[in-house]
């Protein structure tokens, strides 16, 4: 008589992670200087960390945006961890990565290598169950509204309201410019920004944390009368939440602040959430812990009866955010979806407005294009 199948913490069938792997790519960007810039940084590249899981013949993908010093953290500390876990059971698998980085460091880097660690566990479940993510998960939607994202500050205005424009021809109704390196430069570049899309078209700024809380109440005023902004992000730091509550109340009807993009543990959504520092909160399931992490702040926002709005990542977040219960949307950001295009094969494109995920590929319905991404390479073995 055979012996019944040992189930996991999750009443499936129980399998057993064989391996993780770790790579990183360094993928220089394509602004028109050879940068991106925004109200507070500037950068030439973006480093996109890729963890592998398998079992049972098949490789559940995850990644995250980070330095490639959390790729060597998923190696170091990450990789036995995972190794011998039910497959089947990503939360529990999850238990045994935040006890490892308790002397590491959860938030941060700690905190992202968890995430890319999670996301790569579901997909992998998904690929053993042969379904797409989205429905393995408690989804609530089979599609995810996003807003069209980039809009750098270096950007010349050719290139600004180009950018627009194309947004404008997917069909995407919500855009968002980066604001505040140089404010007196705003006005001209948000002019000619709405002059472009015209009036119908949602229009979001994002700060980056650039401005005092004065500057960002004046602004706030400015962007609301002259351009009908609708969305401030991050005026003011997100660890401000003081700052934040005061542009809630003392800002113009009808501009949402939104902040979270950072937050890494679920204190840190828990702090925006108690302090009333946001109209709507963000969320990053490649720095929150992963899918595991994201469904919890999605539950926490819930609570609150707050919206969420996922930052970027949209390979993964058109799968993930299908499962949060509040969505308002996500943020098709440009640096990420050229990032996602040059290292995925099924990467989605927006139709209506819209990222639907493909109900008829299993889990992320990502194939790594490891030959393309070689000569990017910064870190792990050569897959090409």
């Amino acid at each position: 008589m055979s012996s019944p199948v040992r189930e996991g913490p999750a009443g499936d069938p129980a399998v057993s992670v064989d391996a993780l792997t770790v790579h990183a790519f360094d993928i220089p960007v394509d602004g028109p200087d050879g940068r991106e810039q925004d109200g507070t940084l500037t950068w030439e590249s973006v480093t996109m960390i890729v963890a592998e899981a398998r079992a049972d013949g098949q490789a559940g993908l995850g990644y995250t945006y980070g330095d490639v010093a959390t790729a060597a953290l998923i190696e170091s500390k990450l990789t036995q961890a995972v190794r011998g876990a039910d497959a089947m059971a990503p939360p529990a698998a999850g238990q045994q990565v935040t006890a490892q980085l308790r002397n590491a460091g959860q938030p941060g880097a700690g905190a992202m290598a968890a995430s890319a660690v999670d996301i790569a566990l579901w997909d992998l479940k998904a690929k053993l169950l042969g379904q797409p993510l989205f429905q393995v998960l408690p989804a609530f939607r089979a599609e995810v509204p996003v807003y069209g994202s980039g809009g750098f500050t270096n950007y010349p205005l050719p290139v600004l309201t180009g950018q627009f424009a194309r947004w404008a021809e997917q069909g995407i109704p919500r855009m968002k410019l980066k604001t505040s390196r140089d404010p007196q430069a705003d006005p001209r570049r948000l002019t000619a920004v709405r002059k472009e899309v015209g009036d119908d078209v949602e229009l979001f700024t994002d700060a980056n944390g650039a401005l005092s809380r004065k500057a960002a109440l004046y602004w706030a005023h400015r962007f609301a009368a002259e351009w009908r902004v609708c969305w401030l992000e991050e005026p003011v730091s997100s660890q401000d939440t003081a700052g934040l509550r005061l542009l809630r109340d003392a800002g113009p009807p009808g501009l949402d602040i939104a902040a979270g993009e950072y937050g890494f543990l679920l204190p840190d959504f828990a702090a925006l959430l108690d302090a009333g520092a946001v109209d709507c909160l963000q969320a990053d399931v490649t720095r929150c812990g992963g899918i595991t992490g994201l469904l919890q702040v999605g539950g926490l926002a819930a609570a609150r009866q707050v919206d969420l709005s996922g930052h970027c990542a949209p390979a993964v977040s058109a799968h993930a955010f299908c499962a949060v219960p509040h969505l308002r949307h996500l943020e098709y950001f440009h640096t990420h979806v050229r990032a996602e295009g040059i290292a995925f094969d099924g990467t989605l494109s927006p139709a209506g407005g819209v990222l639907r995920p493909d109900p008829g590929r299993p889990g992320l319905g990502l194939a790594v294009k490891w030959a393309d991404l070689e000569r990017y390479r910064v870190y792990g073995r050569s897959r090409a």
